[in-house]
C-alpha cells in the first residue's frame, strides 16, 4: 500500500534586490541634499573650465599680437632669428600668423628649437557656439601628449588685420586646466557641503522634527488613547504642519468622544440585556392587564385604552427588535405608505402636546402620504415633537405655552418634512454635537439620545435629519425621507338614502 505523498509547500519568493534606500526621513533629506547639491555643482563645473580656458587663450593671442608689432616697428625687417624667438617664447607662442587683405602671412619667422610640430586642432574664438565652448577644456584634457592647438581670434592691436593665429603646445593649458578643476573642485565641494549642511538642517528643523513629533503623537495615540501625555501639542505656525497640527488635534478630540460614547452605549447595552427579559415580561403583564379592562366595557376605559395598547405594542416591538440580546443597531425599516397627518397626530399626543399648552399646526392634508416604516417614523417625530415641546417649556418667558408648525414639499423624488418651533433655540455649544448620542443633550439631565435615535432611523430610511436654522425665535428641522407616494384616494361621500313614505 502505498503511501499518501504530502503536496509539495511552495516557498514565498524571494524579494528582489532594491537600491539600498534608507528608512528614516532625515537619512533620505541628506542624501538627497548631498545628491541635488552635487549636480549643480557639476553644473557649475564645466562653464568654469570653459572660461578660464577661453581667458588663457586670449592671454596668449593678445601676447602674440603684442610681440608682432615690435617686429613690424623695424621697417627694413631687420629682427634677427635670435630675437624672434626671444619674442615668440615671451609670448608662449610657436607660429603667429596675421591674414591682411585675404593673405596669410608669417610673423617673426623662426626655426623651432628642436620641436616637431603635429597637426593642432583647431579653437576658433570668433565665431563658438556654447556647445563648442563648453566641450573645448575638455578636449584639451583628453588630447595627446606632446599636441598643438591652433587658436584663431579677433584682432585688438593691429587693425589692419582680418584675424590673428598663433600654434601653441597645449601641454602648460593642460596642466593649467587640471590644477584650476582641482581648486574648482575643492572650493565647490566645500561650498556644497557648507549649503547642503544649512539646507538639511534648515529643513530638518521645518520640517523633518515636526512630521516625527505629529508621527510620534499619533504612535502615542494609537497606543493609548486616554493618556494625556499622547495627544499632539499643537504650536502657533501658520504653515502645512501647523494645519497638520490642529487637525491632528481636532481628530484626537472627536476620536476621544466617540470612544467615550461608544464606552456609555456599551455599557448601556450591557445594562439592557441584563433587564431585557425582565421588562418583556413586564410588558405582557401589562398588555394582559388592559385586555382585561377591555372586558369591563366602561366607556371611558373603551376610550383610553386604544392609546395604551398601541404603546404597549410599541414598547414590546423595541425591547424584542431594538435591544435584542444588547444589540443597539435599528433593524432595517419595512418601507410602506403611510398616511402622514394620522402619523403626526399620534406622536403629538405621545409627545405629550395639547391644544392648552404647546400645540401643533399644520396645513398637511390628510390624504397625503410618505414611504416610511410606520412603527420608526412614529418614533421620529416623537422625539422631534417631545424635544420641540421640552424646549418650549423650558423656556422662563414663555409660561409653557407654544406651537410646532410642520409642512410637507416634495422635491426630486424626495419628501421634505419641516418642523418649525417658536422655542428659545439650540444653544451655541450643542450644535456641533447636536447628533451625537451623550453629547448633544440641550437639556439639563437629557442623554442626547433623542436627535441621535431620530437620525439614525431617517438615515436608514435613505434619508437624513438636519437642523436648517436656530436662533432666539425658534428652530428649524428638515426631515428627509426618500420617494414621493401618491396621495390617498378621495373618499366619495355615502349616498343619502330617501326616507320612506308613510301610507295614508
Amino acid at each position: 500500500m502505498t503511501e499518501p505523498v504530502a503536496p509539495a509547500v511552495s516557498e514565498p519568493p524571494k524579494p528582489g534586490r532594491r537600491f539600498p534606500w534608507p528608512g528614516g526621513l532625515s537619512a533620505r533629506l541628506l542624501l538627497l541634499t548631498a545628491l541635488f547639491v552635487a549636480i549643480a555643482a557639476a553644473f557649475i563645473l564645466p562653464p568654469a573650465l570653459a572660461d578660464f580656458e577661453k581667458q588663457w587663450l586670449l592671454d596668449r593671442v593678445r601676447s602674440a599680437e603684442l610681440a608682432s608689432t615690435i617686429a613690424d616697428a623695424d621697417p627694413e625687417r631687420r629682427v634677427t632669428d635670435r630675437v624672434s624667438q626671444q619674442l615668440l617664447d615671451q609670448a608662449g607662442v610657436v607660429i603667429v600668423a596675421l591674414e591682411v587683405d585675404g593673405a596669410r602671412r608669417l610673423v617673426l619667422p623662426t626655426e623651432p628649437r628642436g620641436l616637431k610640430i603635429k597637426t593642432p586642432y583647431l579653437v576658433d574664438l570668433r565665431r563658438q557656439n556654447p556647445g563648442s565652448w563648453l566641450a573645448a577644456p575638455f578636449f584639451t584634457l583628453k588630447s595627446a601628449p606632446g599636441s598643438m592647438v591652433r587658436v584663431m581670434a579677433e584682432p585688438r592691436f593691429r587693425q589692419e588685420a582680418e584675424f590673428v593665429e598663433i600654434v601653441l603646445p597645449d601641454a602648460q593649458l593642460k596642466a593649467l586646466l587640471v590644477g584650476y578643476l582641482g581648486r574648482l573642485a575643492a572650493v565647490t565641494i566645500f561650498v556644497a557641503a557648507l549649503a547642503g549642511g544649512l539646507i538639511y538642517l534648515a529643513l530638518n528643523f521645518l520640517l523633518v522634527r515636526p512630521m516625527q513629533r505629529l508621527t510620534l503623537a499619533m504612535e502615542r495615540f494609537r497606543a493609548n488613547p486616554e493618556d494625556p501625555a499622547a495627544r499632539v501639542v499643537v504650536s502657533r505656525r501658520r504653515d502645512e504642519i501647523g494645519r497638520a497640527e490642529r487637525e491632528l488635534d481636532m481628530m484626537q478630540t472627536d476620536l476621544i468622544t466617540a470612544l467615550q460614547a461608544k464606552a456609555r452605549l456599551a455599557a448601556l447595552g450591557e445594562a439592557v440585556a441584563k433587564i431585557n427579559h425582565d421588562l418583556r415580561n413586564m410588558l405582557t403583564s401589562a398588555q394582559m392587564a388592559s385586555d382585561r379592562l377591555a372586558a369591563l366595557g366602561d366607556p371611558k376605559v373603551a376610550q383610553a385604552l386604544p392609546r395604551l395598547e398601541r404603546a404597549l405594542d410599541r414598547a414590546i416591538t423595541l425591547a424584542s427588535d431594538v435591544m435584542a440580546y444588547g444589540k443597539s443597531k435599528e433593524p432595517a425599516p419595512a418601507l410602506r405608505a403611510a398616511p402622514l397627518r394620522a402619523a403626526l397626530d399620534m406622536a403629538a399626543e405621545d409627545a405629550g402636546l395639547q391644544p392648552t399648552g404647546v400645540a401643533l399646526e399644520t396645513v398637511i392634508d390628510g390624504r397625503e402620504q410618505v414611504l416610511a416604516d410606520p412603527d420608526q417614523l412614529h418614533r421620529i417625530l416623537t422625539n422631534l415633537l417631545r424635544n420641540a415641546r421640552e424646549a418650549i417649556e423650558g423656556a422662563p418667558d414663555r409660561g409653557g405655552k407654544g406651537r410646532v408648525f410642520v409642512e410637507l414639499r416634495r422635491a426630486e423624488g424626495l419628501s421634505i418634512l419641516r418642523l418649525s418651533d417658536d422655542g428659545p433655540g439650540v444653544p451655541e455649544k450643542a450644535r456641533n454635537n447636536l447628533f451625537q448620542p451623550f453629547v448633544g443633550s440641550v437639556r439639563r439631565g437629557g442623554t442626547g439620545l433623542g436627535l441621535a435615535i431620530a437620525r439614525e432611523l431617517a438615515q436608514g430610511h435613505g434619508g437624513d435629519l438636519a437642523l436648517v436654522e436656530t436662533g432666539p425665535g425658534g428652530s428649524v428641522f428638515d426631515l428627509t425621507l426618500a420617494g414621493t407616494p401618491e396621495p390617498l384616494p378621495e373618499t366619495p361621500p355615502e349616498p343619502v338614502k330617501p326616507k320612506a313614505r308613510s301610507k295614508p
